[in-house]
């Protein structure tokens, strides 16, 4: 598995996330507008520290690869109770989503590193679980959660990331019981 650092992101990072979401692949499931006062509208409030959620920008070998961030499903009550709709939401759950930037760097095993990478800070923080809704049609994210020993829960009509797809999608969980840094059965 590739080895990534984490890092918050910086305003100095919006060119190169805007270039990542014009991507067709990354357009696809990730519906954020490319343009530079959208970006500053949406990641902001994360680098000014206004916005609870962590995005981070992975790196390997120094060079930015993809971003990540995670969030307290608490400090998002209309997607909590989405998700609550389906399945029970402990009380400090977090969920996660990813990106790998360039197509060169997918089917490496990056966005597995990321998420191992994130869940030791999601651990650190002491979520009790994670909680992933992933669109039933995006298999290679379905995969890769799976790797990282996140199991299916349930399957869900929930509002999808982009319009124009339906709502079919499939609820993942990794269960965080163990102490910070403990990996749980199945997970690398």
């Amino acid at each position: 598995m590739p080895v990534v650092e984490l890092r918050p992101i910086s305003r100095d990072d919006f060119p190169l996330l805007g270039e990542w979401l014009r991507e067709p692949l990354i357009a696809e499931w990730w519906h954020d507008d490319p343009a530079p006062g959208a970006l500053e509208r949406r990641y902001g409030p994360s680098v000014d520290g206004a916005d609870p959620a962590r995005v981070l920008i992975a790196s390997e070998q120094g060079e930015p690869v993809g971003l990540i961030q995670w969030y307290r499903l608490d400090d998002e009550p209309e997607y909590r109770a989405e998700l609550e709709a389906v399945v029970p939401v402990p009380a400090g759950a977090v969920s996660l989503d990813y990106l790998i930037g360039s197509a060169d760097r997918r089917g490496r095993g990056l966005g597995r590193a990321m998420i191992v990478a994130a869940l030791r800070e999601v651990r650190a923080a002491g979520a009790p679980a994670v909680l992933v809704p992933v669109h039933a049609g995006n298999v290679a994210s379905r995969r890769v959660l799976q790797r990282c020993g996140f199991r299916p829960v349930a399957t869900a009509d929930l509002e999808p990331d982009n319009p124009a797809h339906d709502r079919g999608h499939v609820l993942f969980r990794l269960d965080l019981g163990e102490a910070p840094g403990a990996t749980p059965a199945g997970a690398p």
